[in-house]
């Protein structure tokens, strides 16, 4: 199945428009996969027939389908591993020295996608209960699809997705059958939260998260749209909380409002000069004229 170079540009360009992704040259392979389940759902015979349609505006919802199926959401229960380990050994336990008089937590995991990262979080804390034990917990993940994230909320996984990251350990403990799969045992679910947010747009409340973490979701922004995004981030921060990127992220040369953490690799913290003012620019101008 061929695609116009025209239509793969409109296409890019409602991507971009709705959700700040770009559809690069190097990425526009993915369209005819992204994009067959939904032709073959609609009826539609070809990409550019796909284009016509979405232009004349005639399916009411299709533009909606369309960017959900462009988007990337690719996710597994401990991603990588590693930067689970460099929370567990490293910010949960300064933090929790840090917050011992109010022993109450909150973490942002951005860019959640069906929400294995979240509950892997969970985790973190469900399997030490004795650490943290009187503590108040509050993970919120976000994602820019509503599709993704009412199956985050739902907590229901096929064996396949929770095999994927999981011990059969973790399995027994933290999943009841459901079906044809596994669905997340209500304790774990308890203090999660899910709701739909662009990344680019104001950070979502309490905006004064101890832990941030956008894991491979700023690759697929322009240079000036991740510049927004950092800074939204960032002002979401608490001023000794910690930042999470992908393990090939960086924010060397993409944003002053974050340094690398000198004690841990892959974590960042807030630069110092930004500490008394976290607002974005947009933020400080309209309480100006407010």
């Amino acid at each position: 199945m061929q695609i116009s170079d025209s239509s793969s540009r409109i296409l890019a360009g409602l991507l971009e428009a709705r959700t700040g992704q770009q559809l690069t040259m190097s990425r526009r392979w993915r369209i005819e996969t992204a994009l067959s389940a939904l032709l073959r759902e609609r009826g539609i015979a070809t990409l550019d027939e796909l284009i016509t349609i979405l232009v004349m505006g005639k399916e009411r919802g299709l533009s909606d389908q369309v960017v959900e199926a462009l988007l990337n959401n690719e996710t597994y229960f401990f991603r990588d591993r590693t930067p689970f380990d460099t929370l567990a050994k490293h910010a949960l336990p300064s933090l929790a020295v840090k917050r011992a008089a109010k022993k109450r937590l909150s973490i942002w995991s951005c860019g959640c996608s069906t929400g294995q990262e979240t509950y892997s979080l969970a985790m973190l804390f469900a399997d030490h209960p004795e650490l943290w034990k009187g503590w108040s917990i509050d993970i919120l993940g976000t994602d820019v699809s509503s599709a993704v994230i009412d199956r985050a909320r739902s907590g229901t996984y096929s064996q396949f997705e929770v095999q994927r990251g999981l011990a059969i350990t973790q399995t027994i403990k933290w999943f009841e059958e459901a079906g044809d799969g596994w669905r997340i045992l209500e304790p774990l679910r308890r203090n999660l939260r899910f709701q739909v947010h662009n990344l680019l747009e104001i950070a979502p409340q309490p905006r004064n998260f101890d832990i941030v973490l956008c894991r491979n979701v700023l690759l697929y922004l322009s240079p000036e749209k991740k510049t927004l995004a950092f800074d939204r981030l960032a002002s979401a921060m608490a001023p000794d909380g910690y930042f999470m990127l992908g393990a090939g992220e960086t924010v060397i040369g993409q944003t002053s409002k974050l340094v690398a953490d000198g004690q841990a690799r892959g974590l960042y913290r807030l630069d110092g000069r930004d500490k008394g003012d976290r607002r974005t620019g947009d933020e400080r101008r309209n309480a100006v004229r407010g």
